[in-house]
């Protein structure tokens, strides 16, 4: 994993570090000289999975809590995860994913604004962008969430800004779509309860470790009728973050990047390629399409590939598949 600048161990902490994305780029971190601080309550992410710097136990709501990590840790940025991320149970019930992700976040700003800890880094989503079906989404897409996820990052977006104008506060915003692989050593990877991402429910399916996986929807207008999704390999997706974060230490203003491919795809694909990948069959049964299923959605990064120098190295479908499934098979942090 490359990175803009080395930590020379200065401490970077990182809310949701126990979780997918977040463990990935704690790696990242601590291969680049920082000390990665994770700060997590555990709800999602997994204790195992925190192996590059401290842990500390915490929920972001508790403002006298991540006032005492602030004042231990003198930390010189903010890598922030951690958030509830389930789009079907945001629809069912907004008001926690308000309550943990906006208000969570609202309270962590304060928090280090008040620690004068003023460079930030936020993992967003293009949820925030919304239905906007077959079209190549960019930074200056307009934003009209359909669900309470969605809404809620873009509310943290908004508060960031507001943040900066009245303190300060410097961020660098990512929004991505499907986020995908796992580390190449296989140490940490991708593990949910639920699970409801295509490439492990997939990989559970092959190995029977839940039955045959459902395609929902075959009537796309697609060349092979199933959905086409862009994917991002989560190892690229955490060398964006450590150039973002970059970007803030070389004093550089606020900025919103867009992650992906700009090309995606189509579940047929991605069961294809497992096959030949595992050289095993993937069990697997057609069904009716989802409501709200858009029947594309890809995401340009032309703007961090041309600010950032971004370039993702592993986001082809072999090496995305390849590295779930050599984690995969070493055991997953709980069975």
């Amino acid at each position: 994993m490359e990175v803009a600048a080395q930590g020379e161990g200065q401490k970077v902490l990182v809310t949701g570090g126990a979780g997918y994305i977040g463990s990935h780029a704690c790696k990242a971190l601590a291969a680049a000289g920082y000390v990665p601080v994770t700060y997590d309550n555990l709800s999602t992410g997994w204790r195992d999975a925190v192996r590059y710097g401290p842990f500390e136990g915490g929920d972001l709501m508790d403002r006298a809590r991540l006032d005492a990590v602030f004042a231990e840790h003198a930390p010189i940025a903010v890598m922030h995860f951690a958030a509830l991320s389930l789009v079907g149970e945001s629809m069912s019930d907004p008001a926690k994913y308000w309550r943990n992700n906006v208000f969570g976040s609202l309270t962590l700003a304060e928090a280090a604004v008040a620690a004068g800890c003023l460079d930030f880094v936020f993992s967003s989503t293009c949820a925030t962008y919304g239905d906007q079906d077959g079209v190549t989404l960019d930074e200056d897409s307009a934003q009209h969430p359909i669900n309470a996820y969605g809404a809620s990052k873009r509310a943290i977006e908004d508060i960031l800004r507001d943040f900066e104008g009245a303190h300060g506060l410097r961020h660098v915003i990512f929004r991505y779509f499907n986020v995908a692989g796992a580390d190449p050593q296989a140490e940490i990877g991708e593990f949910h309860r639920p699970e409801t991402h295509l490439i492990p429910l997939m990989l559970d399916a092959i190995d029977g470790r839940r039955p045959a996986l459902t395609v929902h929807g075959t009537d796309y207008d697609t060349e092979d009728g199933t959905c086409i999704r862009d994917y991002v390999h989560v190892c690229d997706l955490v060398d964006a973050h450590a150039l973002g974060l970059g970007w803030l230490r070389a004093g550089k203003g606020s900025r919103v990047f867009n992650l992906g491919t700009g090309s995606g795809f189509s579940v047929r694909e991605v069961i294809d390629q497992s096959r030949a990948v595992t050289n095993r069959d993937v069990p697997f049964e057609l069904g009716p399409r989802r409501p709200g299923d858009a029947t594309r959605l890809v995401s340009g990064s032309q703007r961090a590939e041309r600010e950032l120098g971004w370039s993702p190295s592993r986001s082809q479908l072999r090496d995305m598949i390849g590295d779930a499934w050599r984690w995969h098979q070493t055991g997953h942090y709980e069975r």
